[in-house]
């Protein structure tokens, strides 16, 4: 085998047989399980985390297509290397078929101008592009490049798919199979467990627990609980604070707080604040869950809410997380009511939408005395005359007279 090659790199499948996990997409009575099998593809675009696959499933279609292949990365690759892949797709005497498969991994690092440079190619067929990214390509990816592509979403492989990538790669030649090695199961299926869906990540653990470990008496390798532990370190946490990640993640830890789930609120909050969020940022989501969705049914929600915000100003981490965890949970328990939020919506709507008339002038100010010769607050009754601070008078115009905005709940 070529010890220059990581592990990982070994180990990649060369069909389709070979292939482990997504039997969502390439299970054998699955869409793209026929197109690759049938050399019919047309362009698609790959997303997912980390060593999920998506190079991999590249590298099969490299190998049973009839098409030349072709694979550049966004990171390196410039506008003259699309052209030099068409030019040569579009010569007869390197490529009579007169089309190719060009593989673009972490395709969303291309700017706007190198991805309107594929848009032709990719539209009259000369080039069947396969796009990877860890991104969602909605967000980052050229619009009319998405109308012409099928979009695949890969998702992290299942530990027990891991667990069989691990074993092959014990017994294959080309992995780890000259290597005398002893490991129990339970220790194979711990490297599937903490590496969180990324079989990049589980391979290269196992790689170094065995090129680290001296042999023992016995003549094996003996790879431990222990071992393991000091070759792959903390568990990989899939999170992005600046990609899609982030927006899912908020997104979970907002709707928790809402739904009184203090669990997955703490939960979410632990992801975000590991993935490097900043605190601040989650601080002003748990202040607007207090106003938005506690509401009148807790006002002070917001007060500690607000209150934690400001403290994490003053802190910082890591002690922010005990008063961004405090203020989340009081939040998370506290009764809901989004009374004000409608209240406030639908009268904004009504004020952009509608002809609402004028103030009554009796509530208007009149700071000069001429003002009230025109009616300016004459007929004013103010409330702190009356019994109990209250008078039945109109506050609304004429032509919004008995709209009801405020629509208290039962809290």
């Amino acid at each position: 085998m070529n010890n220059n090659e990581p592990l990982a790199f070994r180990m990649r499948p060369k069909t389709l047989e070979e292939y482990v996990g997504q039997e969502h997409i390439i299970g054998k009575d699955k869409i793209l399980y026929r197109t690759i099998k049938a050399d019919r593809l047309s362009s698609i675009i790959l997303f997912g985390p980390p060593g999920c696959g998506k190079t991999s499933l590249a590298r099969v279609i490299s190998e049973t297509t009839k098409y030349k292949f072709y694979k550049i990365n966004a990171v390196t690759a410039g506008v003259s290397d699309i052209k030099k892949v068409v030019e040569e797709t579009k010569n007869f005497m390197l490529n009579p078929t007169g089309k190719s498969i060009l593989f673009i991994d972490e395709i969303h690092r291309f700017n706007k101008l190198q991805q309107d440079a594929l848009l032709p190619f990719v539209e009259n067929g000369t080039i069947i592009l396969i796009g990877a990214t860890t991104e969602n390509p909605y967000f980052e990816v050229n619009k009319a490049l998405i109308s012409r592509s099928m979009v695949i979403k890969l998702n992290p492989l299942t530990e027990e798919d891991i667990y069989q990538v691990l074993k092959k790669a014990l017994e294959r030649k080309d992995g780890l199979g000259e290597y005398q090695i002893k490991i129990e199961d339970d220790t194979l299926r711990k490297i599937a467990a903490i590496s969180n869906g990324d079989v990049r990540t589980a391979l290269n653990g196992l790689e170094v627990a065995t090129l680290t470990t001296p042999m023992g008496e016995d003549g094996y390798i003996h790879l431990t609980n222990e071992v393991i532990k000091n070759s792959i370190q903390n568990r990989k946490a899939i999170f992005d604070k600046n990609g899609e990640e982030h927006y899912d993640n908020i997104s979970a830890f907002i709707k928790s707080m809402r739904g009184s789930d203090p669990d997955a609120a703490i939960f979410y909050l632990a992801r975000a604040l590991n993935g490097g969020e900043d605190p601040v940022f989650l601080a002003r989501r748990i202040v607007i869950c207090a106003s938005e969705d506690v509401g009148m049914a807790n006002p002070n929600a917001l007060v500690v809410a607000n209150s934690a915000m400001q403290a994490i100003h003053m802190i910082g981490m890591p002690e922010a997380r005990i008063l961004l965890a405090e203020a989340a949970v009081y939040v998370a328990t506290s009764k809901k009511s989004n009374a004000s939020y409608l209240a406030i919506n639908q009268a904004l709507e009504d004020v952009q939408t509608k002809d609402t008339g004028e103030i009554p002038m009796h509530i208007r100010n009149a700071p000069v005395e001429k003002m009230k010769e025109l009616g300016y607050s004459e007929g004013y009754l103010y409330p702190h005359n009356f019994p109990e601070h209250y008078v039945e008078q109109q506050y609304l115009p004429d032509k919004m007279l008995g709209t009801k905005y405020y629509q208290p709940d039962n809290i």
